[in-house]
């Protein structure tokens, strides 16, 4: 049953890639890097009840099990190739969990095969429903984005929209249903269940951004790392966090703006670049179809600051959220 599991889910991803020596079937994979470029890895844990509702339909668990992988590589500029799966299944009869299997497999194969990447390897075992992927990817020399880099005066800047994913999750606690409504809660709560990693705008920084990051645990938090990797401040503009009109048409304003300095789980990318650069990167991730804009700018100092509409500093207590809480 086990290696059935692995298997249903590699039969849908990326085939006959060159770089795969040898894939799933042995005690362990071989790959082949390309000459001269660097190995990013990234690993991520989704837990049942913690990081997805239960309930939450196994095809989007696929997906979002493999996006936020693929998002941390977006932040680092790497090219994704491979992925390692471990898989933790509650004692079920075989015949849910072939039912699960299929339907995360079905999600997770619909992200991969747009970045033709192939799973190389995995493991299942019994226990609460728990899902850890590693992705690899990679980036020319010298080339990769970090947190760190940043200088006084470089804009802050984000793509996308801010708080979708948080305001979706409000939502479902709330009873919400995706089939109910003008169309808003089933747009927020798929921006919930289904992250679009940035990837083609994480290339395209390479070389442009001085300090990149992937918002995942909320604005607030995730800017604070570029902060204290980088020892500087950063101050943003209330005013200016884009926020999409299903978040605008659900919410109030000042719920709108906490759901976009600490909600997290959008999986947007936050990042730096010279004034000098602005107008030409803004022009081409609206290019790629995600757009960016302009928040804030780096400062010397430290944390993150947020000024609102009248020009004030906030009191900002919910930094974003925390796997320890």
């Amino acid at each position: 049953m086990e290696f059935r599991l692995i298997d249903c889910i590699r039969e849908r991803t990326a085939q006959g890639r060159e770089d795969v020596r040898l894939g799933i079937g042995d005690d362990a994979a071989l790959v082949a890097p390309p000459s001269g470029q660097e190995l990013a890895i990234a690993i991520d844990t989704m837990v049942e009840g913690v990081h997805f509702p239960q309930g939450t339909d196994p095809a989007d668990i696929g997906w979002k099990s493999l996006a936020v992988n693929l998002s941390d590589l977006a932040a680092m500029g790497a090219t994704p190739a491979w992925a390692l799966l471990g898989l933790t299944l509650p004692r079920q009869s075989p015949e849910q969990v072939q039912a699960f299997v299929d339907g995360y497999a079905e999600g997770f194969a619909q992200l991969a095969q747009t970045y033709r990447l192939a799973l190389i390897g995995g493991d299942t075992t019994r226990g609460s429903l728990t899902l850890s992927v590693a992705v690899h990817g990679f980036v020319p020399p010298g080339q990769a984005l970090t947190r760190a880099g940043a200088r006084a005066g470089d804009v802050v800047l984000v793509t996308g929209t801010l708080g979708d994913a948080a305001a979706g999750l409000r939502l479902l606690q709330a009873g919400a249903r995706v089939d109910e409504g003008d169309g808003r809660a089933a747009y927020l709560i798929e921006r919930l269940h289904r992250p679009t990693p940035r990837v083609k705008a994480g290339l395209a920084l390479r070389g442009r951004a001085t300090a990149c990051i992937d918002v995942s645990d909320g604005l607030l938090a995730d800017l604070g790392h570029i902060c204290e990797a980088s020892a500087l401040g950063a101050d943003i503009e209330a005013a200016l966090l884009p926020r999409s009109s299903m978040l605008l048409g659900a919410f109030d304003e000042t719920m709108t703006r906490d759901l976009a300095l600490s909600g997290g789980d959008d999986y947007e990318l936050c990042f730096t670049v010279p004034p000098s650069l602005v107008a030409e990167v803004q022009g081409d991730l609206a290019r790629l179809g995600c757009g960016a804009t302009r928040i804030g700018r780096m400062v010397e100092g430290n944390g993150v600051r947020v000024r609102d509409e009248q020009g004030q500093w906030l009191e900002t207590t919910h930094r974003g959220w925390d796997h320890f809480a």
